[in-house]
């Protein structure tokens, strides 16, 4: 996999105190479906963060009371959901976040979740980088950034969500040894991500073999966005980056 830099990659968003906003476009699409307005007027409130009050040292706190969990990831643009609930699913022992500020997706997942009284999931949806900065310090295990827009025009790549300031983020975040799970179909894009961690220094891929960026870990689910992509001839690729200590 290359990662050589070009004259055109030194478009670097690169400061924590970037706008929020920036790293997504359209907020909202075709209207709702009547049970997605249901389920966003009836189950959203219970599953929304509110940011507004300090967040909690202890991230049970987030969920029901006396929740027990033992250990917390974030999904950052879950799209419809289908990645963090079936994490979800697997692992009633995490407390998960994920974050969507687009609103057809995060109906879609909230339908979901309510359906099938899903009780380990939180919800976000507004930028990642308010709950990013919300959050204290070494307070997740894992990170998942899964086909982000790739914001393919150069005057748009200041916007691609990987970049200095939010791997600044990601690294106070993340406990020592915790991971940033990151998959694209974009192969300009994975260049970049792996210009970017590299560059910021803490840390470490953990690929074992040549061509391990080429398989998805245990439990990964394809979704049909994947699947069009392979169909289009792209090929998909799945870093797995650990928190240096």
């Amino acid at each position: 996999m290359a990662c050589n830099r070009t004259e055109d990659d030194e478009q670097d968003a690169g400061h924590p105190e970037r706008m929020a906003g920036n790293f997504y476009g359209r907020r909202k699409a075709k209207p709702l479906k009547p049970a997605q307005r249901d389920a966003m007027a009836r189950s959203f409130p219970a599953l929304r963060l509110d940011i507004t009050a300090p967040c909690p040292d202890d991230l049970a706190a987030l969920f029901a009371p006396a929740a027990r969990f033992d250990g917390y990831g974030l999904e950052i643009g879950f799209g419809g959901g289908e990645h963090l609930i079936h994490r979800a699913g697997l692992h009633g022992e995490l407390g998960l976040l994920g974050c969507e500020p687009f609103v057809n997706g995060m109906a879609k997942a909230v339908r979901d979740i309510a359906a099938g009284g899903i009780g380990n999931i939180r919800l976000f949806g507004e930028d990642a980088t308010l709950l990013l900065d919300w959050l204290p310090d070494r307070c997740l295990d894992r990170i998942d950034l899964y086909y982000p827009d790739p914001w393919p025009k150069k005057r748009h790549w200041k916007r691609r969500f990987v970049n200095a300031g939010n791997l600044a983020r990601f690294h106070r975040v993340l406990k020592p040894g915790g991971e940033f799970r990151f998959a694209c179909d974009i192969e300009s894009y994975v260049n970049w991500t792996l210009r970017h961690v590299i560059a910021h220094g803490g840390f470490s891929w953990t690929a074992e073999r040549a061509d391990d960026w080429r398989r998805p870990w245990p439990e990964w689910l394809s979704t049909r966005y994947e699947q069009k992509a392979v169909r289009e001839g792209r090929a998909p690729a799945y870093f797995i980056f650990s928190r240096n200590p």
